[in-house]
């Protein structure tokens, strides 16, 4: 592990409870650069791959930037249930995690869902990508009535590992998606309508002045 990762999550099948048995382990991660590296004219990196296999992670200011937007991916991984690295600063991050919501994630979900949608071909289904774009709304629409994403998927989990299968036939598949973007759409939200920027960006100050 990079001795500059305040945070290390897994993510994808093992974190949704929908692993089987030749799942990869995906992890997530966010790491501080040092603040003087951001006085150069050439600044750190805002990402990077590894160094363990399927390992990607964001250096925490454009993290923060992404799960401000709403971003599924980044804001799916502070709910992650598997936790591998947690500093203090990672500790604080998980605990700012309400701040980083909005009503906006109503409209970030369904449109990385809809994205997938348009990318299958109903003739010859990618079943995979199927059933992630059924878990994401899924997830979406748990945001919008509890204020958090749901990771874990719990009951749904052999609904939705029959799909990944393609075990259920396509109109079926095409009809879930249907209701539970239709779901998305109507559900009263209980997000605030703005995040919390003063918080956070509190936070990335005082990440900051702990890395200088």
């Amino acid at each position: 592990m990079n001795s500059d990762l305040i945070l290390s999550v897994v993510t994808g099948s093992r974190a949704y409870g929908l692993e089987t048995e030749g799942s990869d382990t995906d992890r997530r991660g966010v790491f501080a650069a040092p603040t003087a590296d951001f006085w150069r004219l050439s600044k750190p990196p805002t990402h990077r791959d590894g160094p363990l296999p399927e390992q990607f992670s964001w250096e925490v200011e454009r993290f923060c930037v992404l799960a401000l937007e709403a971003n599924p991916t980044v804001l799916e991984c502070l709910w992650s249930p598997i936790v591998e690295v947690e500093t203090p600063a990672g500790r604080r991050l998980r605990e700012l995690r309400g701040a980083f919501v909005s009503r906006r994630a109503r409209q970030t979900f369904a449109g990385y869902a809809d994205d997938q949608f348009r990318r299958l071909d109903p003739r010859a289904p990618k079943w995979k990508q199927a059933m992630h774009m059924v878990r994401l709304l899924l997830s979406g629409l748990h945001l919008v009535r509890h204020g958090e994403p749901l990771v874990e998927v719990g009951p749904h989990r052999e609904r939705l590992l029959a799909v990944g299968r393609g075990q259920v036939p396509w109109a079926e598949v095409d009809a879930w998606r249907g209701e539970l973007a239709a779901e998305l759409a109507a559900t009263p939200c209980v997000l605030p309508e703005r995040p919390d920027r003063e918080r956070v960006e509190d936070f990335l100050v005082g990440v900051r002045k702990e890395h200088l």
